[in-house]
C-alpha cells in the first residue's frame, strides 16, 4: 500500500508551469520549469509519483480549472486554491514564479491553504454565459451615458417624463437634429451604439433561459424565483455563482463567504467591529445587494409576478421566501425609522437574504428535487 505523499505546488502561467516539491514539513524545493502543456506535465508527475502518491496545488487564476479536471481524470488529486487565503509572511519583498511554488507546496503540506469549489462543466459554462451578461450591461449603462452626456453638452434636456430609456424618451432623442451635419453624424453612432448594446443584453438573457431549461441545476434556479427580487437571470447567476450550497454547514458560513459579514479586530476585552469584508465571491455579493433593493421599498402583499413564479415551486420553499419578504421587510422599515443610511440597510438585508437562500438551496437538495 502506497503510505509515502508528496506534495506539489504549481505555479500556472499561460506560457509556462513552475512545479516545487515539499518532501518534509516547512521545506520545498522547485523542480522543473516546463512549457503550460497538461500531457507534459504529466508525464513529469508521472515519475514524481512512483513509489507513493500526489497531493497537486495551484492558485486560482485566468487560467481556469482545466488543468485541475484534466488531472482529476487522470486520478491524480488536484485542488485549485484562493489567492486572497494563502498565509503571507510579514516582511516578504521578493516575489517570484520559483517562490510561489515553493509556498505553495510548504503550505499544501500544512494544511494551510483553502481550496476553491471546482464547478462541473455545465455549470461553469452557464456562470460564464451569465457574467457575459453582465459584461453587456456594463457596456449598455456606458453606451446610454455616453449619448445622455452628448445631448446633455448640447443643452437637449428631456422633459416629457421622469424616466429615461423608456420609448417616449427615445422618441425624444431620435427627434434631436443640429445645424452641423458632423452632430448629426455623432448622435446617429451614439444612438446606433445603445440599441446594440441593448439589443445584445435582450439576446443573452433569451441565451440564458434557453439553456437552463437543459441545465442540471434547473431545479434549483426554479425554486430560488419563489424569492422577492430574484427572477430568472438573478436566480441563474446566484445558482451559477455558488452551484453546491450544501458545502456551506450553516447559513452563517454562507453569509461569510459572500462577503457582507462586518469585519471584526478584537484583542483582550476590546471588540471593534468595521465595513463589511468583501471578501469571497464580488459577483454574488453584486447580486444579492441588487435584490436587497427590492425589500427595501417592498410595498404590502405579493404581486401577481411573484404569485406567478411561486406558482411551480413546492410549498416548504414557498415558505421559507415568505419567511423572508416578511422579516426583511420589516427589517427595513425599522432601520429606515432608526435613520440609518439606505446602503447600509440594504447591506444588512442582502447579508440576511443570503442566509434564507442558503436554507431554500439546502432544503431543495435534501428533498431530492435535483438528479444526481
Amino acid at each position: 500500500m502506497q503510505t509515502n505523499v508528496r506534495y506539489l505546488g504549481l505555479d500556472v502561467h499561460k506560457d509556462s508551469i513552475v512545479i516545487a516539491v515539499s518532501d518534509r514539513p516547512g521545506d520545498a524545493a522547485v523542480l522543473a520549469t516546463i512549457p503550460h502543456d497538461h500531457h507534459a506535465l504529466l508525464k513529469r508527475l508521472r515519475a514524481l509519483q512512483a513509489g507513493g502518491s500526489l497531493e497537486v496545488c495551484y492558485e486560482a487564476g485566468p487560467t481556469g480549472f482545466g488543468l485541475q479536471r484534466f488531472l482529476t481524470e487522470q486520478q491524480i488529486a488536484c485542488c485549485v486554491v484562493a489567492p486572497s487565503l494563502i498565509p503571507v509572511r510579514t516582511g516578504t519583498r521578493i516575489k517570484t514564479d520559483r517562490r510561489d511554488a515553493c509556498t505553495l507546496a510548504r503550505f499544501l503540506r500544512s494544511g494551510e491553504l483553502t481550496a476553491v469549489h471546482v464547478p462541473d462543466a455545465q455549470t461553469e459554462a452557464i456562470r460564464d454565459l451569465e457574467r457575459t451578461r453582465e459584461d453587456a450591461r456594463i457596456a449598455e449603462r456606458t453606451a446610454r451615458q455616453h449619448l445622455l452626456k452628448f445631448l446633455l453638452r448640447h443643452d437637449r434636456k428631456f422633459t416629457g417624463g421622469k424616466s429615461h430609456w423608456t420609448q417616449t424618451h427615445w422618441r425624444w432623442i431620435r427627434s434631436q437634429t443640429f445645424e452641423q451635419p458632423a452632430l448629426n453624424a455623432v448622435l446617429e453612432d451614439y444612438i446606433h451604439t445603445a440599441t446594440q448594446a441593448s439589443e445584445r443584453v435582450r439576446r443573452l438573457t433569451a441565451l440564458i433561459a434557453e439553456h437552463v431549461q437543459i441545465w442540471i441545476l434547473k431545479p434549483l434556479v426554479e425554486n430560488l424565483q419563489a424569492f422577492l427580487g430574484a427572477q430568472l437571470i438573478t436566480a441563474t447567476a446566484v445558482t451559477a455563482e455558488v452551484a453546491h450550497f450544501a458545502r456551506f454547514r450553516t447559513a452563517r458560513a454562507f453569509m461569510g463567504y459572500t462577503g457582507l459579514v462586518p469585519s471584526e479586530y478584537s484583542s483582550g476585552g476590546s471588540r471593534k467591529q468595521g465595513t463589511i469584508t468583501k471578501t469571497g465571491n464580488r459577483h454574488l455579493r453584486r447580486l444579492l445587494i441588487e435584490a436587497a433593493w427590492h425589500y427595501y421599498s417592498a410595498r404590502p402583499g405579493v404581486s401577481a409576478a411573484l404569485q406567478k413564479r411561486r406558482h411551480p415551486v413546492p410549498p416548504e420553499i414557498v415558505a421559507i421566501a415568505e419567511k423572508a419578504r416578511l422579516r426583511l421587510a420589516g427589517k427595513a422599515r425599522r432601520m429606515r425609522a432608526s435613520g440609518k443610511r439606505p446602503n447600509k440597510i440594504v447591506t444588512a438585508l442582502a447579508r440576511e437574504l443570503a442566509g434564507f437562500l442558503w436554507a431554500a438551496a439546502v432544503a431543495t437538495t435534501s428533498s431530492r428535487t435535483l438528479t444526481a
